[in-house]
């Protein structure tokens, strides 16, 4: 009866995931707000169909947790946080101190601790990054000057979430003395825990990433990187840390190797499931009637997050000597708060800081933060873009691929041919293959090689198919380079792809995929012997070109056999 119980209850809890996600793409809003309003609909605290024990679904919310910084952890890139300099060094530490002293006086105001009027300070300081970034790519800004301040920001403070899971549970400790242990002896445990970790991410991680990549089997790939996540999410936990920081260690191992992108490709259906989950259980833990009840703090936290954030992002930015319209793009950009201000407030729930209704006044906070952040950003006043625009154009990152490159999608024999041909005449690729040896054979090339497989969308969007001025699929299997031609003309409609086909009967479902021309290396092959053999037998050499012609649209059309 439990059983059946339980997965009544996990069946609710995905049919309102799916239906608030789909309600807030329609309305043009982050799914997170869809997976939120969706949770209070189904929560015990609202009239209609309701979980019959949201606190039955918090493992898989810690899941979510750990797969969402663990994803962090692999897309982090120090070298990411270089370029933004300054934005990245001064901007995020410099604005979250800001924000919380403004917050603690605010707080004070309110009744609350001063322990509260701090954390809370740290909660609303960080921006969520996950709907900042999906906001730059749908406007083309991502690499633009301010994307790349933003972008900086919102890097820092993810790096700030993991110090901060450290910091909050010395502010529950009674006695200052108590607390200043506590925190020296969390950072000694992180410091412990993460020197043998970079060790590790050097040495022993991408030596076993690459023997088990030479396998080819991806599911011992994602199995291998999933005991990273989990492994390193139980080995903080165990020490007394939290399990956010130990998943954020796991994926930075990752995150300077060359399998950085795979690890993530492989693992984001899994954690947009798990975030999913998270988001909508966390609003079967919000209490209407409690919101009612504390309407002052929400009020006062909203307005604190647009008006207050925004002074603190544009001021500081704009200190940093960034010219005014990226200052005040980046101060728009970072006017909500979001899915790490649920981490945190988790810990400070967990440690007693937070009282059930100034939990569900952040939670509220966030929702409608990000509704308002969408409908600001989105529509920037034109000037402000003109403005953006002539004052700093988009600039690609450091080491990304060319534009005008060749997308190289299968680097065995065919793949490298087509390369030889490519660096003849000067012309820049970038190769993509599931081995890593052929990767290596690439980069030997200095040529730009990303190991993944060709037909995720992440991968080609690393190995710059947005900007590519032709792709060549080269994959050995029909299916998998039907995979790969499908994800591409879904990226790139206009994108010239030729494709290589073995047997003839694929080649009409290559074209039915947007295959702009197949190539079949039989056909080639037998139509070389053909030209070779009438030319030793002295036939004409016109008449010998005519019949060739013909053969080869006959065999195009409808595969071996006698022509008519």
């Amino acid at each position: 009866m439990e059983q059946l119980r339980f997965f009544a209850d996990l069946g609710l809890l995905f049919l309102a995931a799916l239906i608030g996600g789909l309600a807030a793409h329609q309305l043009r809003q982050p799914l997170i707000v869809g997976y939120l309003v969706s949770g209070v609909l189904i929560s015990p605290f609202t009239p209609g169909p309701s979980l019959s024990d949201p606190e039955g679904f918090r493992t898989f919310a810690e899941i979510g947790v750990v797969l969402l910084m663990f994803a962090i952890g692999v897309e982090f890139s120090p070298r990411d946080l270089f370029r933004a300099g300054k934005a990245a060094a001064y901007g995020a530490p410099v604005g979250i101190l800001l924000t919380i002293l403004l917050t603690v006086p605010l707080g004070l105001l309110l009744g609350w601790s001063l322990g509260q009027g701090l954390l809370i300070g740290a909660i609303i300081s960080v921006a969520s990054t996950m709907v900042l970034f999906k906001f730059l790519l749908e406007r083309g800004e991502l690499h633009s000057a301010h994307g790349r301040v933003i972008v900086g920001i919102t890097l820092a403070q993810d790096l700030a979430v993991v110090a901060l899971t450290i910091l909050i549970p010395a502010l529950s400790q009674g006695e200052a003395a108590d607390r200043l242990v506590l925190l020296v002896r969390s950072l000694l445990l992180a410091a412990a825990i993460l020197a043998p970790l970079l060790w590790l991410s050097r040495r022993a991680v991408p030596a076993l990433l690459d023997r088990v990549a030479r396998q080819r089997d991806m599911e011992l790939f994602l199995l291998v990187a999933m005991a990273i996540a989990v492994g390193t999410a139980a080995l903080t936990a165990r020490l007394g840390l939290s399990l956010a920081l130990g998943a954020f260690l796991g994926g930075l191992v990752l995150s300077e190797s060359d399998f950085a992108h795979e690890t993530l490709a492989r693992v984001l259906p899994m954690r947009d499931i798990f975030v999913a989950v998270f988001f909508v259980s966390i609003g079967t833990l919000i209490r209407p009637s409690s919101l009612l009840s504390k309407w002052p703090a929400v009020f006062a936290l909203v307005g604190l997050v647009v008006l207050g954030k925004f002074a603190v992002s544009a001021g500081v930015v704009r200190l940093l000597r960034y010219p005014w319209p990226t200052a005040i793009m980046a101060g728009l950009a970072l006017t909500q708060i979001g899915e790490f201000s649920y981490v945190l407030a988790g810990v400070g729930r967990e440690h007693g800081l937070l009282t059930p209704s100034l939990y569900d006044a952040i939670l509220a906070t966030s929702a409608v933060t990000i509704v308002l952040n969408a409908f600001i950003f989105r529509r920037t006043p034109r000037w402000i873009a003109r403005a953006v625009r002539a004052a700093a154009p988009a600039v690609l990152p450091a080491g990304a691929p060319q534009d005008e490159q060749v997308l190289i999608c299968g680097f065995g024999r065919v793949g490298q041919a087509v390369a030889n041909a490519l660096e003849h005449f000067g012309i820049p690729y970038t190769a993509v293959d599931i081995d890593p040896r052929a990767v290596r054979e690439a980069r030997g090339r200095n040529a730009h090689g990303v190991f993944g497989d060709a037909s995720n969308e992440t991968i080609l969007h690393h190995a710059g198919a947005s900007r590519a001025r032709m792709a060549a699929v080269a994959l050995p299997g029909a299916d998998a380079a039907r995979r790969c031609l499908v994800t591409l003309r879904r990226l790139r409609p206009d994108l010239p792809i030729l494709v290589r086909a073995q047997d003839p009967m694929d080649r009409e479902r290559l074209l039915e995929a947007g295959a702009t021309e197949v190539i079949q290396p039989e056909t080639e092959a037998g139509l070389t012997m053909i030209r070779h053999s009438l030319d030793h037998l002295g036939v004409d050499h016109a008449e010998g070109r005519h019949y060739l012609d013909q053969i080869r649209q006959y065999w195009s059309g409808a595969g071996a056999g006698a022509p008519p």
